[in-house]
């Protein structure tokens, strides 16, 4: 390997490479056991995995990072609240809030590729202000519209003035059903396998996809619209279906996030999704343009290692474990700001290599017609 290749790997690897440093730092200084950290990593995987695959779909299609994410979480929500409400307990509880929340994601996510194709190029941006959009569309249906427009049956979830949603609902109903529906204990690491399977079947869908026609079509829409629409490919609606695969896949995996954490902050627990998921993506060595399920992987073990060791470390080196919660805020959005410029650069240096390339045979072109 040459200086070169060695340069582009480490330029291409920048952010798995600092976390993987920073991880080697962080973790003798955290002073914590290998077994704990085992299974919080078993556990972080569990209850991450299926939002961060989520992203991909639209990185295929062209369409970058998709903050809107957060619009099939709050999809996924508003089934969790009809489910707790009418006492659905177990499995049964968690599909059907996925029944009665999958066609608001459909809907939401096809609002938002209809948004989208209206700002082709400003894509992430878009769906990061759209995510605000709908949550302000989200808390004015659970603050003011359940218990008073529509019907919810139990008081305990409503606030005292008679209508809205409690801050914290209690997912008791539904807490650990999946993670415990095939119990695999190895040492004292608890194993959720049954999420894991079902990630699995998410990953094969994936793979799968990827060679059906529409995968094709995405593929060939990310690389080239023109060209894609020059060959019969219908660019916008191949975009939208993209976007609304995504919401559908985030809502799916809201559901499995929150039956693993047990409880739901009605208000928030949707709001920093998009952004932790993207993180850890990136960090897993993705980038805007380019990711892959050992991407999502990779990162979520990296990133959450961090979220872990971070305030304990920050504790060890300064005496303050708040230090450390600061920090990891801080990482997770400077690595997006990083591999957007890493992103940003790598264009600009493929458009002059792109430029040097289109002046050098011109010139060979032009002494060769002096020769003639």
């Amino acid at each position: 390997m040459n200086n070169k290749n060695i340069k582009k790997f480490f330029i291409n690897n920048a952010v798995p490479i600092m976390f993987i440093v920073l991880s080697i730092l962080a973790i003798p200084l955290a002073g914590l056991s290998g077994e704990y950290l085992i299974q919080e990593m078993m556990t972080r995987l569990a209850r991450y995995l299926f939002l961060v695959l989520s992203l991909l779909i639209p990185i295929i299609a062209g369409m970058g990072l998709n903050f809107g994410i957060v619009l099939g979480a709050m999809a996924g929500q508003i089934g969790l609240i009809f489910v707790t409400d009418w006492s659905v307990v177990g499995l049964s509880g968690m599909t059907l809030a996925i029944i009665i929340s999958m066609p608001i994601a459909i809907i939401l996510g096809w609002i938002a590729g209809v948004a989208l194709n209206h700002a082709k190029g400003r894509e992430m941006v878009t769906s990061y202000i759209l995510g605000f959009f709908i949550n302000g569309v989200y808390q004015l249906v659970v603050l003011y519209g359940m218990g008073r427009i529509i019907p919810i049956s139990s008081n305990t979830m409503l606030l005292p003035r008679g209508y809205g949603i409690r801050n914290a609902v209690d997912l008791e109903n539904i807490r650990g059903c999946l993670d415990k529906l095939i119990p695999l204990k190895i040492g004292n690491v608890n194993i959720p396998l049954a999420t894991f399977l079902l990630v699995g079947v998410l990953c094969v869908f994936i793979i799968w996809f990827r060679k059906t026609k529409l995968g094709q079509d995405m593929r060939a829409v990310g690389q080239d619209m023109e060209v894609a629409a020059n060959a019969g490919i219908p660019v916008e609606r191949t975009r939208v279906l993209s976007i609304v695969i995504s919401t559908v896949l985030a809502c799916i995996g809201q559901i499995i996030f929150l039956q693993n954490i047990g409880t739901m902050n009605t208000y928030n627990s949707h709001e920093q999704i998009g952004m932790f998921s993207i993180a850890a993506l990136l960090v897993g060595g993705a980038s805007v343009a380019k990711a892959s399920i050992p991407n999502a992987f990779i990162g979520i073990i990296l990133f959450h290692i961090m979220f872990v060791v971070s305030p304990r470390a920050g504790k060890t080196l300064v005496g303050d474990a708040q230090i450390g919660e600061y920090f990891r805020v801080f990482i997770s959005y400077g690595i997006i700001a990083l591999a957007l410029v890493l992103h940003a650069w790598r264009i600009y240096k493929e458009k002059e290599r792109a430029r040097m390339m289109f002046r050098e045979a011109n010139s060979s072109v032009s002494s060769e017609s002096e020769k003639g």
